[in-house]
C-alpha cells in the first residue's frame, strides 16, 4: 500500500542519527511515460500526490529578455497547453491537468498546508496565489510584464515557500538577488538583506523553511552555496546577525533546497566537468555537507511529503521526475 504523505513530520532533530536519511530511488517510477514541456517545479498536494509545473510547448532560450529583463514574446500569447499537472504518488499517472492560456514562462510551485497553489512566472514578473478549486488568483504580487525593483515591483521571481504563520517568502529572483518577506495579505514586512546583514546574493533559485530552527535557506545559484538567513517567524529578534553559509567546493550551482527535520537537502546544476550533478545533504546548524547522493544531468527543484515519507526531484532536460525514499 502506498504509503501517505501525511500527517506533516513534526520538529525533528536529526543530530543524534548516525548518518542523514540516505535518498532511494524508486526504480520503476512513474510507470508510465509523459511527454511535458521543461519541468520547473515540483511540490506534493493536500493528498500526497507530487504536482508539477513545466512550460508545454515553450522554452526559456538567450532571445526570450532583452537586456533589462522585458520578456520579448508577449506577441506569441500564454503557453496554450496545460502547465500544472498532478501526478499519481503510486505509478505516476497524470490525475488531473490545468493552467493552460494563463501562464508565460512558468518557474516555481509551492502548495501550502491549506491546499493553496503558489507560482512564480519569470516572463509576467509576477507570483500568484490560487486558492483551491480557483481559477483566478486571489493574490498577485508584482506587476504584469513590468520589471523592477521597487517595493512593488519583481525581477523573474524563482520560488515561494510559505510558513505555518501565514508569512510569504518569495527568492527575487534573476535580477534583483533578494528575497521578500510578505504578512499573509500580501504586504511586505522585509527585505533580504537589508542592513545590518551582510549577505549579498546571486540569483536566489530556491527556497525552504526550517521553522523550528527559525530560519530559511536559500539556494544562492551563482554563488555556489547555500545560506540560511533568520526567518524572523517567532520573534525579530535576531533578523540581520549572521546567516549560516554552507560553500564547499564540490556544491557547484545550487538550483533548489528541501527540508527534511534538522536537514536540507539541495541539487547541484551543470556548474564545470569536475563538478557532479547531483543531490547534497546540509547539515545548516554545523554549516557542513554531510552527504552525497543520486545522479541527474540537469535538476531544477525537490520537495518532500510532509512527513519524510518520498522525496521528488524534477529535470529540465531531460524533462521528467524522479521518485525517492528515505532509508535510514
Amino acid at each position: 500500500m502506498e504509503q501517505s504523505c501525511w500527517p506533516p513530520l513534526a520538529p525533528v532533530d536529526t543530530s543524534h542519527l548516525d548518518s542523514p536519511p540516505k535518498p532511494k530511488l524508486v526504480e520503476d517510477w512513474p510507470k508510465v511515460k509523459h511527454s511535458f514541456g521543461q519541468v520547473t517545479a515540483v511540490t506534493i498536494d493536500l493528498q500526497g500526490n507530487p504536482v508539477i509545473f513545466h512550460r508545454g510547448s515553450r522554452t526559456w532560450t538567450m532571445e526570450s529578455f532583452n537586456d533589462s529583463h522585458h520578456y520579448q514574446h508577449i506577441a506569441e500569447g500564454p503557453i496554450p497547453e496545460n502547465t500544472i499537472a498532478t501526478l499519481a504518488a503510486s505509478d505516476g499517472a497524470v490525475l488531473e491537468e490545468r493552467g493552460a492560456g494563463i501562464f508565460y514562462m512558468p518557474h516555481g510551485l509551492t502548495i501550502d498546508r491549506n491546499g493553496n497553489m503558489w507560482l512564480t512566472d519569470v516572463a509576467l514578473h509576477q507570483v500568484f496565489k490560487f486558492m483551491p478549486g480557483r481559477d483566478y488568483p486571489a493574490i498577485t504580487l508584482g506587476h504584469r510584464f513590468e520589471p523592477g525593483s521597487s517595493k512593488s515591483h519583481l525581477c523573474k521571481p524563482t520560488s515561494v515557500a510559505i510558513a505555518s504563520t501565514g508569512e510569504i517568502f518569495v527568492a527575487d529572483g534573476y535580477c534583483n538577488s533578494r528575497l521578500l518577506k510578505f504578512n499573509a495579505a500580501g504586504r511586505l514586512i522585509r527585505t533580504i538583506p537589508q542592513p545590518p546583514e551582510f549577505l549579498s546574493l546571486q540569483t536566489p533559485h530556491g527556497l525552504t523553511l526550517l521553522e523550528h530552527l527559525d530560519m530559511v535557506c536559500v539556494a544562492d545559484r551563482e554563488n555556489m552555496r547555500v545560506v540560511c538567513p533568520r526567518a524572523g517567524l517567532q520573534t525579530s529578534y535576531g533578523e540581520g546577525t549572521q546567516a549560516a553559509t554552507i560553500q564547499e567546493p564540490d556544491l557547484g550551482r545550487v538550483f533548489d533546497v528541501a527540508a527534511y527535520g534538522d536537514l536540507v537537502y539541495a541539487i547541484n546544476g551543470p556548474t564545470s566537468p569536475m563538478i557532479p550533478v547531483r543531490g547534497f545533504t546540509i547539515d545548516p546548524r554545523s554549516e557542513t555537507i554531510i552527504d552525497h547522493w543520486g545522479k541527474f544531468e540537469n535538476p531544477h527543484s525537490i520537495t518532500f511529503c510532509p512527513n519524510g515519507s518520498a522525496m521528488y526531484v524534477t529535470e529540465i532536460g531531460p524533462n521528467r521526475v524522479w521518485k525517492f525514499t528515505l532509508t535510514m
